[in-house]
């Protein structure tokens, strides 16, 4: 049986975390309802809050302000702000050192940005979702994506098809939409993994994220917020960078031996590691998608781009194509248009050329920090030095790095 018009739903977005969830809340912010299909459950907020993820979100200023604006920040059971950032190499003398030390936790807007744990971050979004959406969906399966005349038909599991004007992909790396679609992915895999758990050090981190570099790749503490609040500023997530095969026998230690090794390979720099939990480990991968947008149809976030997480801006692009989207989108809409395939190629041709740039660039840095070839220390060990050493620089990299410089030219611009 055929949809007449009034069945014809105007939004499907496909993946209900935080990317998805947010471009959801900001279209239902500029008066577009979209239908959500999320293959997670709802989740328990006592069981969430109460259990600290190892894994933290560096989130920018851009991102906080994209929260705030959908009110979903202050839902965050817990999330930890720093003010400054130390990044190294174990075998150069280059060192850049980006704010400062705070002996007290700041407040959020005076801080470079804020970690948070995603597992507060899902809840925080599925939460102001349930509240503010009619048509949201949990534990839903889609088995197809087709075009049809002028729409798209998804088929769900159970058997429903949902016909709509645009399908939003924020499903994920491993992309259905964006495989359904046939978009084309070039892969680059830089054969390592990372390795990720929480610990607690001797030495406070006076909300300083760090980063070594060292032979086998970079080591970070990241700040985050601990369960228990005289442990606060004592605990870090961290992410270390490593080939295949040394992820796999770190991952394999002890806790102690783990704790030894990474208080020797960090260079004691919070003293002792006194603690470690169970460790993870995933594949790296930069993925591109060669389109962001067909008719009716765009990728957002990991659907249409994976980078290294050598900078922690993965989550941050994928909340900026968010915000892009729904500016276009909701600019067009207020001339009686909507979803036109000029309005996607605008949001294409705004995303697709700064995501791939800052894909190519985290693969070079990741390439020369991690090199022997002396020529190549001594020039990066210079560069190090003059943005060390030149305000204007140190600058412009913070510019870029909070993001809100892509938000200057949308309805969400930050005042």
């Amino acid at each position: 049986m055929s949809l007449n018009q009034s069945d014809i739903l105007d939004v499907v977005i496909v993946g209900g975390g935080l990317v998805g969830g947010l471009t959801a809340l900001l279209l239902a912010q500029g008066g577009v309802q979209a239908t959500v299909l999320d293959a997670a459950p709802i989740l328990d907020a006592e069981k969430t809050q109460g259990v600290a993820n190892p894994r933290v979100l560096a989130l920018s200023q851009a991102t906080i302000h994209l929260l705030q604006t959908v009110d979903v920040w202050d839902k965050l059971a817990r999330q930890q702000p720093y003010t400054g950032m130390q990044v190294w190499n174990k075998n150069g003398y280059g060192e850049i050192n980006f704010g400062h030390a705070a002996e007290h936790t700041p407040r959020v807007e005076q801080a470079l940005g804020s970690m948070v744990e995603p597992s507060l971050l899902n809840l925080a979004i599925q939460e102001k979702m349930l509240e503010q959406l009619q048509d949201y969906r949990t534990q839903v399966k889609v088995t197809r994506v087709e075009q049809g005349v002028g729409v798209w038909i998804i088929h769900l599991a159970d058997g429903t098809q949902l016909k709509t004007k645009l399908v939003i992909g924020a499903d994920g790396a491993n992309s259905f939409v964006r495989e359904q679609a046939f978009i084309d992915l070039d892969v680059l895999d830089y054969k390592q993994a990372g390795v990720s758990c929480a610990i607690k050090t001797v030495q406070p981190h006076q909300h300083v994220a760090r980063q070594i570099f060292l032979e086998t790749g970079p080591l970070a503490f990241l700040p985050m917020a601990s369960l228990k609040a005289e442990e606060n500023g004592y605990w870090q997530s961290i992410v270390w960078t490593l080939p295949d095969d040394y992820a796999d026998e770190y991952v394999a230690l002890s806790d102690a031996e783990f704790t030894q090794l990474l208080t020797r390979e960090s260079h004691h720099m919070l003293g002792e590691v006194l603690e470690a939990t169970p460790r993870a480990k995933f594949p790296l991968k930069a993925r591109a998608a060669q389109q962001y947008v067909r008719d009716g149809l765009a990728l957002i976030g990991d659907a249409a781009h994976v980078i290294h997480p050598l900078a922690g801006q993965g989550v941050n692009i994928g909340c900026l194509d968010a915000a892009v989207l729904c500016d276009v989108l909701l600019t067009d809409k207020k001339r009686g248009v909507w979803a036109h395939e000029q309005t996607l190629k605008r949001y294409e041709h705004r995303r697709k050329g700064q995501n791939d740039a800052m894909m190519h660039s985290m693969s070079a840095i990741g390439w020369l920090e991690t090199t022997t070839f002396f020529p190549i220390v001594w020039v990066r060990n210079f560069g190090l030095k003059q943005v060390e050493n030149q305000t204007m620089l140190k600058d412009a990299f913070m510019a870029q790095a909070n993001g809100l410089g892509a938000l200057k030219d949308t309805i969400y611009a930050s005042k």
